[in-house]
């Protein structure tokens, strides 16, 4: 059966009127041919994100309405293991019956991309560029792990990671590239393995029909902005680490590729 996730403004909802309200989507979900699997709350922001199973959106819509009258705003269909991948579950958690969920489907979301690795194979050849790779790659795994970085996906040389906290994207990000530089110095040739890095953060249901779809499309885009060694953040990355310790430097807006609105980069400063 498809599964579906949805999106519920309820500004002023409590987390104890969410966990009301999935209950009545459990007391009549069968009527509807319908799974309610969990949800998730944001206070701050006002959001309900459900995961239901069920034929078609309609019958999603037609659950909520028989249930609690809190009709989604967005429903789009996704698949559960990018669910589980980019939000840690799609059950409830063991807690749920003992006490309201107040776990935020918001996330960090980052992309690291591998510089040069054409013209480093060209330079040493496929045996001994594919070691370099496998290290730099399992520097990232190591580095992602110790923040609490979730690997959504890897296309070539590139990785995509879900966190639930901005800071902690932003502290593994400058931990990758300090790792990466001191790897470098203790190379004995001259091949550097550099790294670019973009952070964005965003909703699972924002626009469009594709999980976190536009918030994955903007961070890829703000990751192409960067020059080797350096770490680009949207706005809203800098506005999540007020009061820590990063250093944040505004390079202005640009019009990236696929948004007709501009982004506010940020230029995360990072040392050795």
């Amino acid at each position: 059966m498809p599964l579906f996730m949805d999106r519920h403004n309820v500004q002023g909802v409590t987390a104890e009127e969410a966990a009301i309200a999935h209950q009545s989507d459990l007391a009549v979900q069968e009527r509807h041919q319908c799974r309610a699997l969990t949800y998730w709350f944001d206070e701050a922001r006002g959001a309900v994100f459900c995961l239901v199973e069920a034929p078609s959106e309609n019958s999603v819509r037609d659950m909520h309405k028989e249930a609690h009258g809190l009709i989604p705003n967005q429903i789009i269909e996704v698949d559960g293991g990018a669910v589980a991948q980019f939000l840690g579950r799609i059950t409830d958690p063991e807690t749920a019956a003992e006490k309201p969920i107040a776990d935020s489907a918001f996330r960090a979301i980052m992309f690291v991309d591998m510089v040069s690795s054409t013209d480093i194979t060209k330079t040493l050849g496929d045996s001994a560029a594919l070691e370099l790779v496998q290290r730099y790659r399992a520097v990232i795994r190591k580095v992602l792990t110790e923040n609490g970085g979730r690997e959504i996906d890897r296309a070539g040389d590139g990785f995509l990671i879900s966190f639930e906290s901005a800071y902690a994207a932003v502290k593994c990000a400058m931990s990758i590239q300090r790792k990466l530089t001191k790897d470098n110095l203790n190379r004995a040739d001259d091949i550097a393995i550099q790294a670019r890095v973009g952070i964005g953060a965003g909703e699972p249901v924002i626009d469009g029909d594709a999980l976190f779809g536009s918030t994955v499309n903007l961070t890829s885009r703000i990751c192409d902005c960067g020059e080797p060694g350096q770490i680009i953040a949207a706005r809203v990355v800098r506005e999540l680490c007020l009061g820590k310790d990063v250093t944040f430097k505004s390079i202005g807006s640009k019009i990236l590729k696929g948004f007709s609105d501009p982004t506010d980069l940020e230029l995360i400063e990072w040392q050795v």
